[in-house]
C-alpha cells in the first residue's frame, strides 16, 4: 500500500495550484462582489486541459482519473472554492456526454466543451424535487421533429451564464425509469432564466432557475438512450461528491495557512498567540482532522477509479466526513482570528460562507448517510 503521490500527480497538483494562485486568488473577492466569473478565465483553464479532466483521451480529453481530479480541485479551491466548484460541475457534465452521447452529438459539441469555449451547467434539481430527484416533473414530449420541453430547474449554477445545459427530463413513466438526459444549448427558443439568486456563499457563481416553455430541441440532442437519464445523472454524482469534498479540503487548508500566519504575528499578554497551549490544541485537532479527511478522500477516489463494489458507499462517506471537516476547520479558523476573522479583508469569512453549501449539494449529507446505511445493511 503506497500513500505517496506519483511524480505526475504531484506535477498536476502543482500546476493547478500555481494557476489558481496567479489567475484566481487575486480576483476572488472582486468576482464575488460582481457576482460573476469572467468567461476569459475558462478558456485559460481549457488551455491546461481542464475542460475534460476525465474525458477519455480518445475523446480528446485529458483522460485523468478521479484521484487526479481531486488533486486538481483541492489545489484550485485553495484560491477560490466557488470557482473550483463551478469547474467541477462542467467536468461532471463533460464526462456524462463523453460516456453516453452518440458519436454524432459528441463530434458536434465536444471540441468546444473541452476547450471551455462552451461552459456547461447540470440541471437535475427542481423546485419540488431536491433529495427526491427521481420525482422531477420537467417533461420532454417526443414529436416528429424532436422534443418539446416544459418545466423548471432550480438552483442551477450557471443559469443564464453557461453556454449549454445538460438536463434530466421526464420522457416516460413516473420514477427513475422515465427520466432521460438531453442537451440544450443557450439561445434555444423557449429557454429562459429566473433572476439571479442572492446566496450566502458561492457568490461569484451566477445561480438561477432554468425555465423551459415549449422549448424545442432536435432528437439528436438526446444523450444516450431514453429512460437511462437518471442512471447517467447518478453515475456522475459519485465523482462530483469527491470533487466538492476536495474543494472543502483545499479551502480549509488555505484557512489553516492564513490562521497559522496570523497567530504567529498576533500578540496578546506579551507573546504571540500561537504560544498558548489551549490554542495549540485547537490547531492540532484541525490538522488531525484534515489529514484524516485527505486520506479518506483519496481512498474513495482510488476506489472509484478501480470500480470497486463499495465505491459509491465510500464516495458518500467521504463526502460527509470531508465537507463537515472543512466547514468545522474554517469556522475554527475564523474564531482564532477573533474579530478580524469576521472582516472580509482577512479572507476567512468568505470561506465559511462558501463551504456551507457543500453539505447540501451533490446530495445532502443526510442522503449520504442514507446511502451509507443502505450499503451497510445490504452487506449483512
Amino acid at each position: 500500500m503506497d500513500f505517496a503521490l506519483t511524480e505526475e500527480q504531484s506535477a498536476i497538483f502543482d500546476m493547478a495550484h500555481a494557476f489558481g494562485q496567479e489567475h484566481i486568488a487575486p480576483f476572488a473577492r472582486q468576482w464575488e462582489s460582481e457576482g460573476t466569473i469572467p468567461k476569459s478565465l475558462w478558456t485559460q483553464i481549457g488551455e491546461l486541459g481542464l475542460g475534460g479532466i476525465y474525458v477519455s483521451e480518445d475523446g480528446g480529453g485529458s483522460g485523468l482519473g478521479r484521484l487526479d481530479a481531486t488533486l486538481i480541485f483541492e489545489a484550485l479551491s485553495m484560491a477560490c472554492p466557488s470557482v473550483a466548484a463551478f469547474l467541477s460541475i462542467h467536468n461532471m457534465c463533460a464526462k456524462m456526454l463523453d460516456s453516453f452521447a452518440d458519436d454524432a452529438l459528441k463530434a458536434r459539441i465536444m471540441p468546444d466543451i473541452l476547450t471551455l469555449n462552451t461552459v456547461l451547467s447540470y440541471c437535475l434539481t427542481e423546485p419540488g424535487s431536491g433529495s427526491d430527484a427521481a420525482a422531477l416533473k420537467t417533461r420532454a414530449t417526443r414529436s416528429n421533429d424532436g422534443y418539446t420541453l416544459n418545466g423548471t430547474k432550480a438552483f442551477i449554477s450557471g443559469g443564464g451564464y453557461s453556454d449549454a445545459y445538460v438536463c434530466m427530463v421526464r420522457t416516460g413513466e413516473d420514477g427513475p425509469k422515465g427520466i432521460s438526459t438531453v442537451y440544450v444549448p443557450d439561445g434555444t427558443p423557449g429557454l429562459s432564466f429566473g433572476g439571479l439568486e442572492d446566496k450566502m456563499g458561492w457568490r461569484s457563481q451566477p445561480t438561477a432557475q432554468v425555465q423551459f416553455d415549449d422549448c424545442k430541441i432536435p432528437a439528436e440532442n438526446l444523450v444516450g438512450e431514453e429512460g437511462q437519464g437518471f442512471k447517467y445523472a447518478m453515475m456522475g454524482l459519485d465523482g462530483g461528491r469527491l470533487n466538492i469534498s476536495a474543494c472543502s479540503l483545499g479551502a480549509a487548508q488555505t484557512a489553516m495557512n492564513l490562521t497559522l500566519a496570523y497567530m504567529r504575528e498576533r500578540k496578546a499578554f506579551g507573546k504571540s498567540i500561537d504560544q498558548f497551549q489551549g490554542l495549540q490544541f485547537r490547531l492540532a485537532d484541525m490538522e488531525i482532522e484534515m489529514q484524516a479527511a485527505r486520506v479518506f478522500l483519496r481512498q474513495a477516489a482510488w476506489k472509484l477509479d478501480k470500480g470497486t463494489p463499495d465505491a459509491s458507499k465510500f464516495c458518500a462517506m467521504a463526502k460527509t466526513f470531508v465537507t463537515e471537516t472543512g466547514s468545522k476547520v474554517v469556522d475554527q479558523c475564523l474564531q482564532l482570528h477573533g474579530g478580524y476573522g469576521y472582516l472580509a479583508d482577512y479572507g476567512i469569512e468568505k470561506l465559511v460562507r462558501d463551504l456551507r453549501v457543500h453539505q447540501i449539494l451533490e446530495g445532502t449529507n443526510e442522503i449520504m448517510r442514507v446511502i451509507t446505511a443502505r450499503h451497510l445493511l445490504a452487506e449483512r
